[in-house]
C-alpha cells in the first residue's frame, strides 16, 4: 500500500544556521550546489556524518541524562523508583506528543532550522535541570526538555532521507542512531563518576556542557539542504498525510515494532541501575554508570544495519535481532555479574540494530511526508519507552528483575508476531502478484 502524497513543487534550501532562514522566508536555492544526493566518500556525506552523528549524541545524552542517576535520585529526595523513573518518563513521553507537531513544522519551515532551534533549547534547558528544587521542578524541567527534542529524530531522519543517495540510506541513519548510542553511553559514564565524585546535581551539569559542545560541533558542520521542499501548514492537508501512513500496514508493523523494542530497552536500563547497587552486587554510582559503556556495542550494530540487511534482508535482520535481545534477556536472570553484563551485550546489540533497520525502513516507505512518517516512528518509540521505564520500575518494585526480565521478553514475543505476519503477507502478496 503505498503512502499518502504530499508536498509543493517548489525547491527550497534548509540552512544550517538560523541567521540563514526566517520563518516567512525559507533560504533560497544555493546557486553554485551540485544536484546530487550525498554519497559516501564526498566531503559533504563526511560533514552531513559528523554532523548528525554530533546531534544523536547530545540528544540521547540529555534525554537520558537522569537514567543511570536514578537510585541517587530517588535518595536525594526520598522517592520510590517508580517515582524518580518519572524523571525519564516525562521526557520520553513529552517526545513523543510533540515529535508530530514539530515535525510538521519542520515539513514548512525547513529540516535544519527545526533541528538547531530544538537543540539550543534542548540544551538551554539542560542546563538548568541540575538546579531543580524538588522532584516536581526536575520532572517539569524535564518535560520541556523533551518537548524541545522532539524537533531533532523526525526531521533527521527527513533530512537523510531527501540528502542521501537512497543505496545509502540505511547506513546514514545506522551512523545517526549510531550517534545516539554514544550518547546514551557517555551521557551516563559522566553523570555515573560526576555523581560518584560531588552527587548527581554535578552528573546533569555534566552532561548539560557535553551537549553545548556537541551542539556547537553539529551547527558549524551541518550541510545546507538541497532538496527541501516546503509543504503546507494547513491542519487538513498534514491530518491527510499523517491519516494516510497509519492506514499503511507496513507502516503501521514498523511503528509497532520500534514501540516494543524501546519498551524492553527503557525497562531494562532503567532497572539495571537498582538492581546494581543492591546486593549482592553493592555497585557504586561511578561503576554503574560505567556499565554503560555496553553501548559501545549499540554503536558498532547500528552502523552494521546496512550491512545485515544486505545480506539477510530486512526481516532476516530483524529475526536476528529480536533473537539477540531474547538471549540477552534470559542471560541477564543469573545471579552472576558476568552473565548480567553478558545478557545487557546481547540485548543492547539487538536493540540497537533492530532500531535502526525498523527506522530506515520508514523513511524508505514514505516517499512523501518523510518527516511527519518518521515522526509518528518516533512517537511509538518513545511512547514505548516511557511505557518500558515506568512499567518495569513497577514491575521491580513487585517481583523484582525476574518481573522486569518478564515483561521485556513479552515484548519481544511482540516483535517476533509482527515480524511473522509482516512474512506471511509479504508471501501472501509475491504469490498473488505471479498469478
Amino acid at each position: 500500500m503505498s503512502p499518502a502524497h504530499t508536498g509543493a513543487s517548489t525547491t527550497v534550501v534548509a540552512s544550517a544556521s538560523p541567521s540563514h532562514e526566517t520563518a516567512a522566508h525559507p533560504e533560497p536555492h544555493e546557486p553554485h550546489a551540485p544536484h546530487e544526493p550525498l554519497s559516501p566518500g564526498t566531503p559533504g556525506y563526511r560533514r552531513m556524518s559528523f554532523a548528525l552523528f554530533a546531534a544523536g549524541l547530545a540528544t540521547f545524552a540529555l534525554l537520558y541524562s537522569t537514567q543511570a542517576l536514578l537510585p541517587a535520585v530517588s535518595a536525594g529526595f526520598g522517592v520510590t523508583a517508580d517515582q524518580a523513573s518519572w524523571t525519564v518518563s516525562a521526557a520520553t513521553g513529552a517526545l513523543a506528543l510533540f515529535v508530530l507537531p514539530l515535525s510538521a513544522l519542520s515539513e514548512r519551515f525547513g529540516r535544519t532550522r527545526m533541528m538547531i532551534w530544538s537543540m539550543a533549547v534542548a540544551v538551554a534547558v539542560g542546563l538548568l535541570v541540575p538546579f531543580a528544587p524538588s522532584l516536581e521542578w526536575l520532572i517539569a524541567l524535564r518535560v520541556v526538555q523533551g518537548a524541545a527534542i522532539a524537533g531533532i529524530p523526525a526531521s533527521a531522519m527527513a533530512y537523510l532521507a531527501e540528502e542521501v543517495k537512497p543505496k545509502a540510506l540505511v547506513a546514514a541513519i545506522g551512523l545517526f542512531v549510531a550517534g545516539n548510542s554514544i550518547g546514551g553511553m557517555s551521557g551516563r559514564v559522566v553523570t555515573g563518576w560526576a555523581a560518584e565524585l560531588w552527587g548527581w546535581r554535578a552528573g546533569l551539569l555534566a552532561v548539560g556542557l557535553m551537549s553545548l559542545g556537541c551542539a556547537l560541533v553539529f551547527l558549524a558542520l551541518l550541510p545546507r539542504a538541497r532538496f527541501f521542499r516546503p509543504a503546507s501548514l494547513n491542519p487538513r492537508a498534514v491530518g491527510r498525510t499523517v491519516a494516510g501512513h497509519l492506514r499503511d500496514p507496513l507502516l503501521l508493523r514498523l511503528y509497532g515494532i520500534g514501540a516494543l523494542f524501546m519498551t524492553v530497552f527503557g525497562a531494562v536500563y532503567t532497572v539495571i541501575g537498582y538492581r546494581l547497587v543492591e546486593e549482592p552486587f553493592s555497585l557504586g554510582q561511578g561503576v554503574v554508570g560505567s556499565i554503560f559503556l555496553i553501548y559501545l556495542v549499540g554503536t558498532a550494530a547500528s552502523a552494521a544495519a546496512g550491512q545485515l540487511v544486505a545480506r539477510l534482508g530486512r526481516r532476516g535482520a530483524l529475526y536476528l535481532a529480536v533473537t539477540t535481545t531474547a538471549l540477552g534477556l534470559l542471560a541477564s536472570l543469573s545471579d552472576s555479574l558476568g552473565m548480567i553484563l553478558a545478557g545487557l551485550v546481547l540485548i543492547t546489540a539487538g536493540f540497537f540494530a533492530g532500531h535502526a533497520v525498523a527506522s530506515s525502513s520508514v523513511s524508505r516507505t514514505a516517499k512523501t511526508g518523510r518527516a511527519q512518517a518518521s515522526a509518528l516512528y518516533q512517537s511509538a518509540y518513545y511512547l514505548g519507552s516511557s511505557a518500558g521505564g515506568t512499567l518495569g520500575a513497577l514491575a521491580w518494585h513487585s517481583g523484582g528483575w525476574q518481573a522486569t526480565a518478564a515483561l521485556a521478553l513479552a515484548a519481544v514475543l511482540g516483535v517476533v508476531a509482527i515480524t511473522l505476519y509482516g512474512s506471511r503477507v509479504a508471501r501472501a502478496e509475491r504469490r498473488l502478484a505471479s498469478a
